[in-house]
């Protein structure tokens, strides 16, 4: 069966690769910048062994909820995207889909997520509905704050408290250090992504903290980096890591520089980059935290 879509017909098999396209299933770099902090928690909430269900409940569900993220995105963002180089070739840019399509691409996404967390505890569950209206509304802050990305920032954290409950029934003071943390490191990596997109956006009208930050955008990350990883450093004091999870930080604050080093001259693409040493970042906090659980 054939559908009409821009004068000419499209299968459906061309209709699916057009929605793995809308969810970034060939940039995983969104869901792997999700998954990291998830997978810190869940290995300190576990004290080194949490079990692999829900290891695997976590990682389908970042995939889902950043998926579906992706799609309410470009719902919201689809009157700016024609607008912006990096954009143009999004589905709902080229006319590709229907906004609706978007939507429901959205929806049944969400409802799969919704369905995993309900192999998991009645306070995970209630705690899922937060991470639910923080990626809704994501999208649309940028049309009426300069943080957006707090906002990013706070939906991706989320899995942290979430990783707590899944496998202790609370969430121990400490870990909203971890949440903020996470929160900062959003902060981070995001205005280096709309550094790169810095100049359409003024021209646009879309709001960011790379705006925001102006000249400082360098500067401030640089805070926003040392302010992180001293988070980091009381969070491993609070949950008892050793010597092997501050070599992971250590790693973590030469991919900090290095992300320092590409930023320079703000060009784009070198800003680009920045954002995707993010995941190495992300990783070698988690190599250290395995490890020191492993070796204790």
């Amino acid at each position: 069966m054939n559908v009409e879509l821009n004068s000419r017909p499209i299968s459906w098999l061309e209709r699916l690769a057009i929605y793995a396209r809308l969810i970034r299933f060939h940039r995983p770099i969104g869901t792997l910048l999700l998954l990291w902090p998830a997978l810190w928690a869940l290995w300190i909430a576990g004290d080194g062994q949490p079990p692999w269900h829900v290891v695997l409940i976590f990682i389908v569900g970042v995939f889902l909820m950043r998926s579906a993220g992706c799609a309410i995105n470009d719902y919201a963002d689809r009157d700016f995207d024609g607008k912006v180089a990096r954009t143009l070739d999004r589905p709902l840019a080229q006319g590709l889909i229907k906004p609706r399509e978007a939507l429901w691409v959205f929806a049944v996404l969400v409802l799969l997520a919704f369905a995993l967390v309900l192999l998991l505890n009645g306070l995970t569950i209630m705690m899922s509905v937060v991470a639910l209206v923080l990626a809704a509304a994501y999208p649309f802050m940028k049309r009426y704050t300069h943080l957006p990305q707090l906002v990013l920032g706070m939906a991706f954290g989320w899995a942290v408290p979430m990783a707590f409950t899944a496998l202790q029934g609370a969430v121990p003071h400490y870990v909203w250090i971890l949440f903020i943390a996470t929160v900062l490191w959003a902060l981070i990596y995001d205005t280096e992504y709309a550094m790169v997109d810095r100049e359409d956006d003024l021209r646009i009208g879309i709001k960011s903290t790379a705006i925001l930050f102006g000249e400082n955008d360098r500067m401030m990350i640089g805070i926003l980096q040392l302010a992180m990883l001293g988070l980091l450093v009381l969070v491993g004091v609070k949950a008892g890591l050793g010597f092997i999870y501050y070599l992971g930080l250590l790693a973590a604050a030469l991919s900090a520089l290095y992300q320092q080093y590409l930023i320079r001259d703000r060009v784009p693409e070198a800003c680009f980059r920045a954002f995707l040493e993010n995941n190495t970042f992300g990783m070698v906090i988690f190599i250290g935290i395995f490890f020191d659980y492993l070796f204790r």
